[in-house]
């Protein structure tokens, strides 16, 4: 057992503490192991009425999968990667899935697998130092963990403008585009985790019944603001047309966005484009298969190992991508990844 995660039960609420601070919660195959183990039983334990995840320290609920470890590509990386992204997919779908209340504590930065482990649950619940971001696309991957699935059934088309732009939300904005629930100030998370072992609620009803004593205010969104802006221009048959709309009108938030798109991977931009408007008639574990399959396609390619080197290795963040524009990138290309792949189809039970 590995102290990175650690499991406890109180009062029939089980509680999943994300326990590495200096690393932000960075989740490792290590702590799948044990944390699908754990729901499952839980899943079936009628002793068990609800699930809390949280994270260690103030920073954050987890900021994602640990990335140097899955890009590295000496003796083992390969294995390692199939493992963990097999069994974290599994663990996303369990949450997906779970019977019962799963509620997340989000006190600190949640980005791609730490997204993975909260936005499929039944309640997300955030503070004002919650920070979100599906930033894939600016180093060769796509966002995964269930972003088939949840980012197209996210309010009009924020969830398309965010899988591909990889912008950060914060407070009102994260409750806007769906990914969150509920608002609570970190002083009261305490009181909100204790509240809900002392209440030990069943169903979804009794939780937000706890809930709601002490949500608050998160104040204004200016990502609600601009939707209306962002359903249009985001709102395109191909990612040609949304570039073509961005670069057409003439608002600085639209040449940005522009901007921001030409800056990310040609493949991973194109790539996430089609896996989403794929996800908006898919069933979860339809996702998740898709997803499995994308993954290691991606990861007998060349951008993922780029991004990874020019974001988080050696931090230059010049990534020479291959192809280098939207333009070069084929539909062809892209259809590849969607494919079976030789490790056979995502099992998940």
């Amino acid at each position: 057992m590995t102290d990175d995660i650690l499991f406890s039960l109180r009062n029939g609420v089980a509680t999943i503490q994300l326990n590495r601070p200096k690393a932000l919660n960075a989740l490792t195959h290590d702590m799948c192991v044990p944390l699908e183990r754990h729901l499952r039983d839980w899943a079936k334990d009628p002793a068990v009425k609800a699930v809390i995840i949280k994270g260690s320290g103030e920073k954050a609920f987890c900021a994602g999968g640990d990335i140097r470890k899955l890009a590295d590509r000496e003796s083992g990386g390969a294995e390692y990667r199939r493992r963990f992204w097999h069994d974290e997919y599994r663990c996303n779908t369990l949450i997906g899935e779970f019977p019962k209340p799963f509620i997340a504590l989000i006190d600190g930065i949640f980005m791609g697998g730490g997204v993975g482990l909260s936005v499929h649950g039944s309640h997300r619940i955030i503070s004002e130092h919650a920070h979100f971001a599906m930033p894939e696309t600016g180093i060769g991957l796509f966002p995964d963990v269930g972003g088939t699935y949840f980012l197209p059934r996210c309010p009009g088309e924020l969830g398309t403008y965010l899988g591909l732009t990889g912008t950060r939300l914060k407070g009102a904005d994260i409750i806007t585009a769906g990914v969150a629930t509920h608002f609570v100030p970190r002083e009261k998370m305490a009181a909100l985790e204790e509240a809900l072992v002392v209440a030990a609620p069943a169903d979804k009803a009794a939780v937000d019944a706890v809930v709601a004593r002490l949500v608050a205010d998160p104040g204004p969104s200016a990502l609600a603001q601009a939707k209306p802006q962002i359903d249009r221009l985001f709102s395109g048959a191909t990612v040609a047309e949304i570039m073509a709309a961005l670069e057409a009108d003439g608002s600085d938030f639209a040449q940005e966005q522009a901007r921001i798109i030409r800056s990310k991977s040609p493949t991973s931009v194109k790539l996430t484009f089609a896996q989403l408007r794929r996800g908006r008639s898919l069933s979860l574990r339809d996702c998740m298969r898709l997803e499995w399959r994308m993954c290691n396609h991606v990861a007998e390619g060349h951008d993922f190992y780029e991004g990874v080197r020019a974001v988080i290795i050696d931090k230059d963040h010049h990534p020479k991508w291959q192809p280098a524009t939207l333009e070069a990138v084929s539909d062809a290309e892209i259809e590849k990844y969607f494919e079976p792949v030789p490790q056979g189809e995502l099992q998940f039970d």
